[in-house]
């Protein structure tokens, strides 16, 4: 089963990944984390990567595609993986169809974790007390910046994702338990 998480900044997606791949066997994969492996395994595709983030741009998204391909090629990944943090705007969305389609694979679904802004700024204040504000992006100020790139960029997923018929939309304001039993029954993977 191959999902993406969708939600704003501080929706939980990570911690909602992780939870469905400890549970099912999936593999969570993080674009950071597998530009940065990419780059420390000195892959090709991670040569240019490196030179690109060395100076100071961001990485293109063919660039971004391609360690994605590379990776759910591995063997950890023949069960099915859960991109978070990837798609981030239509564009990328569209090169990601074309190239699982060019590998036969397909999106299973595309988990929504909604969640108010309120909320979100609220969960960033709490974060920040309990951790001493240690996270670099654990302010206000910083959170609603990321929530504007989020709404101008990344939301347009929303409605691309549901005229494929592959958007599923949980209530992310639940408790966290209650968030994974809601993934879980709308991917099918109720372990109850």
């Amino acid at each position: 089963m191959n999902l993406i998480f969708l939600g704003p900044p501080g929706a939980g997606k990570g911690t909602q990944a992780g939870r469905v791949e400890k549970a099912h066997g999936l593999v969570q994969l993080s674009t950071g984390d597998m530009l940065r492996a990419a780059v420390a395994a000195g892959t090709d595709i991670g040569k240019q990567a490196k030179e690109i983030m060395e100076r100071g741009d961001l990485v293109p998204d063919d660039v971004v595609v391609k360690i994605i391909s590379d990776r759910i090629e591995e063997k950890d990944c023949a069960n099915g993986f859960i991109l978070d943090g990837f798609p981030r705007t239509t564009g990328q969305a569209e090169a990601l169809d074309t190239m699982l389609n060019a590998k036969g694979l397909k999106l299973n679904a595309v988990i929504e974790i909604r969640v108010d802004d309120s909320i979100l700024v609220d969960r960033i204040r709490t974060r920040a007390a309990e951790t001493g504000g240690d996270r670099a992006d654990d302010t206000e100020e910083t959170l609603k910046k990321r929530l504007e790139v989020y709404h101008a960029q990344t939301a347009p997923l929303i409605p691309y994702y549901e005229a494929q018929g592959k958007l599923l939309v949980v209530d992310g304001m639940n408790a966290i338990d209650d968030v994974t039993r809601a993934i879980e029954e709308k991917i099918g993977l109720a372990t109850a």
